[in-house]
């Protein structure tokens, strides 16, 4: 059984980081304090109080490793989570030993002096030791499920999206080790396949079908017309003693993480959750736009003086365009640019996007655009308040007009401010794209935003935000 497996694993992973905490403790050792990779001022130190220390230190980095949550399964746990978790415990550990060592001053000077250096270099060697253990745990892991081996059985009871949508990510995965068994369902007749999945027969056969198999798991899948069974179904799952799972067939109506609240006892889903409307949050993000367009100007002034008296020679007219967009909770505002078309008519042009070899854009235009050198007067917009460094890109009013009836939650994107770049943006989803795919991006950023996320998005920008194949 995989709970039998998971448990051998966890042992053996526990034993391997026990293992791991010591030899990076022991290099830091004869990095810093044996002298003979540095060479130390005055007599060498006895190695004796160090390796005592080591009874305490293991101990208390497992407690620690088991805190952070770096023993559960590998399927749930992904790779960026459990970095970032092996990076906490490491921390909490780091200030527990320099509290021990400043606090118990007095006791630790009877058992000698004790490196400081050596602990900041023992942090970052465990760090990069178990981030390099649990990676090679996960290849080895990726290689069994891959071949076969350490599969998790599984059940689905319900045909339908959530349905889909498992079976779809478990093929594309393998090294998950998902084995799906079938499909226990109403409405579709025995013997249909999706997927090389087979619907094995009614839900009715539930219980017959648990006794005569050893499963791991049930998921539940039910198509969102059939939930008032669901009562009967999980009580019949949990009969079973099986570990059993809900799969929400509305996952288009709530986000993939949903905010939940606890009203004594009665839980609340919130069907869209923005983390942007917590003051904490949005004064965060204001104060790194501000940071971060002030450092835009002054970085690339000189880039934008030089397009400015480019476009003042190639073409008549003024240097900065400004065009109404529609921002935050749906206020509209003046976004600048610098004018890539030659001068027309403001009511022509607000009703046309612009196509390939579009004759109204200037050459200097073409080239601005392409790059997007364009877009730089925006951090100006930034400064004022009327966008940020990231976000969803801002549409004409025509176009939201247009857009909000034709795609499901469009209007989303307005609870936050529209952004000079995007997740979008860097996914490819600017100029002529697919607006559902943009959208769809755009809800992603808003439901699952944090600082990290837009500093990532910022990074990539500057690899694949620049230059736009779809500007014409």
């Amino acid at each position: 059984m995989i709970k039998d497996n998971q448990k051998s694993l966890n042992h053996v992973q526990v034993l391997l980081d026990a293992v791991v905490t010591a030899v990076a403790y022991i290099l830091a050792w004869f990095i810093i304090v044996s002298g003979k990779v540095v060479p130390l001022r005055g007599a060498t130190l006895e190695p004796g109080p160090y390796f005592l220390a080591l009874i305490f230190i293991v101990p208390v980095y497992l407690i620690l490793n088991g805190c952070f949550h770096l023993y559960v399964p590998k399927r749930i746990q992904g790779r960026r989570v459990e970095f970032a978790n092996i990076c906490k415990a490491n921390v909490i550990g780091l200030m527990l030993f320099t509290l021990i060592l400043f606090g118990g001053r007095s006791f630790i000077v009877h058992l000698g002096y004790f490196s400081t250096r050596m602990l900041l270099v023992f942090f970052v060697l465990n760090i990069l030791l178990l981030a390099g253990e649990r990676l090679a745990i996960r290849l080895f892991l990726r290689s069994l499920r891959t071949n076969g081996y350490n599969q998790k059985h599984v059940l689905l009871i319900g045909y339908s999206r959530a349905a889909e949508g498992f079976i779809d990510r478990v093929t594309l995965n393998p090294e998950w080790g998902y084995h799906i068994q079938g499909i226990l369902d109403d409405h579709k007749k025995a013997g249909y396949v999706y997927k090389k999945v087979q619907v094995l027969g009614p839900i009715s056969h539930l219980e017959t079908f648990l006794a005569a198999n050893t499963l791991d798991e049930i998921v539940i899948t039910l198509s969102i017309g059939e939930y008032a069974n669901l009562e009967q179904i999980v009580a019949a799952c949990e009969k079973s003693g099986v570990h059993t799972k809900f799969i929400p067939d509305y996952n288009n109506i709530i986000p993939t993480i949903p905010y939940m609240e606890d009203l004594q006892g009665l839980p609340v889903i919130h069907i869209r959750h923005v983390p942007l409307t917590s003051v904490f949050n949005a004064t965060i993000k204001r104060m790194v736009d501000i940071c971060g367009a002030l450092f835009g100007i002054i970085l690339f002034s000189p880039l934008m003086l030089l397009t400015a008296a480019l476009i003042k020679l190639t073409s008549p007219g003024p240097i900065i365009y400004s065009q109404e967009r529609i921002g935050l909770h749906n206020r509209p505002f003046k976004m600048f640019k610098f004018r890539s078309m030659e001068v027309q008519d403001p009511n022509k042009e607000k009703n046309q996007w612009t196509t390939p070899h579009d004759p109204r854009v200037t050459p200097v235009g073409r080239f601005i655009r392409k790059t997007s050198i364009d877009e730089m007067p925006q951090f100006f917009n930034i400064l004022i308040g009327d966008m940020s460094l990231v976000g969803p890109r801002p549409e004409r009013p025509l176009f939201v007009e247009k857009f909000k009836e034709e795609i499901p939650r469009y209007m989303i994107k307005h609870q936050v401010r529209p952004g000079l770049t995007g997740w979008a943006q860097v996914n490819g989803y600017r100029g002529d794209t697919s607006i559902t795919k943009r959208i769809e991006h755009d809800l992603y950023y808003i439901e699952n935003w944090s600082l990290g996320f837009d500093f990532k998005i910022m990074f990539l920008t500057i690899f694949k935000g620049f230059i736009n194949k779809n500007a014409y």
